[in-house]
């Protein structure tokens, strides 16, 4: 008689049991493109060094992979039935990523240097494409309701990531803008992975309902505290030089909290983020400071505690399979804890 564990893994354990699963279909995609490019990809990917040999480096987290193939299993399923999708928006993840390099001027990413830094400019922006078009043509076996969930998360990540960077010339932003900026470049990519994962294995309407809403909160929570890591973060960990969101002047939801509140150091912030020169490393310091001293750190912080709460009360509302539910809880409270 075969027993199914149903003792609720660590993030860790889960993250490691989803890589397992999607990774392999991932590799065999990647292959499938054009050399030029799949060399790209895998480099951008951890799979091997400029040159295309070499030993794999950590990638990133991977996080939302395993929420599409959380969901599958929370809707009573069988995950595997949802790997298509885990890789199709790892896929757009990663397109996204390789595009915002290029466009923030990032030069390192987990620890190396951009795929922009090492192949060029354009190849980059090209490899990001052909991760894009893989994805809709890996996500083609789950059909077009699931095709049509993808490409509506892309329109509304690209419609974020444009007003991300249109905020850099506005002289300000209020603070709804910026919240309505961040559920779209983040937040409508972990709804679409819930989504899928209960759309991949033929889930009821509330599981698909519900679930996406426990990702759209999700996806917001997590866009706070990346805004956190991106002026506080320890760069060992994180990946990326520190202040760099300060240094681009990034109007990021802590920051655009902190020019929009009352005081004095809103308004010297504000000074800051309107000189013309870069910061000097005082001046980021500073910067960092005034953000903090504004409120802007704690009201983040505070959203992210917030949004994590309406994620699990919508998460509790589709009464998910016990182990997976726990899961899917444990990742939920993993990202206000999160270092990276």
């Amino acid at each position: 008689m075969t027993t199914v564990d149903t003792r609720a893994r660590s993030v860790p354990e889960v993250l490691a049991w989803s890589r397992e699963l999607w990774e392999p279909a991932m590799r065999a995609a990647v292959d499938r493109l054009p050399e030029s490019m799949r060399r790209i990809a895998g480099y951008h990917f951890g799979w091997w060094d400029g040159s295309g040999s070499g030993a794999a480096v950590p990638s990133g987290k991977a996080l939302r992979p395993a929420l599409v193939l959380l969901s599958a299993e929370a809707a009573g399923s069988d995950p595997a039935d949802a790997v298509a999708a885990a890789v199709a928006v790892e896929l757009v993840h990663n397109f996204s990523l390789l595009h915002d390099d290029v466009m923030d001027g990032d030069e390192t990413r987990r620890h190396r240097a951009c795929a922009w830094t090492v192949f060029g400019t354009s190849p980059a922006i090209l490899a990001g494409d052909a991760l894009l078009a893989l994805a809709f043509d890996v996500l083609s076996v789950d059909g077009p309701t699931s095709a049509r969930v993808l490409s509506t998360a892309v329109l509304h990540l690209l419609h974020g990531q444009s007003e991300d960077l249109a905020f850099e010339r506005r002289p300000s932003v209020d603070r709804e803008s910026c919240v309505r900026m961040a559920e779209g470049k983040t937040g409508a990519l972990l709804a679409a992975a819930c989504t899928l994962g209960v759309l991949a294995v033929g889930g009821r309407g509330e599981h698909v309902a519900g679930l996406g809403a426990f990702g759209q909160s999700l996806g917001l929570a997590f866009q706070h505290v990346d805004d956190l890591l991106g002026i506080w973060g320890d760069p060992a960990v994180t990946g990326k030089p520190v202040f760099s969101d300060l240094q681009s002047r990034k109007k990021s939801l802590p920051v655009v909290a902190a020019l929009g509140a009352s005081g004095a150091a809103a308004v010297e912030l504000g000074g800051l983020y309107r000189q013309q020169e870069p910061l000097s490393e005082a001046q980021l310091v500073r910067a960092a400071e005034l953000v903090e001293s504004a409120g802007g750190r704690e009201w983040s912080a505070s959203e992210a505690s917030r949004l994590v709460g309406c994620a699990l009360e919508a998460l509790e509302g589709v009464a998910p399979v016990r182990r997976a539910g726990a899961e899917l809880r444990g990742i939920a409270e993993h990202i206000t804890r999160r270092d990276r």
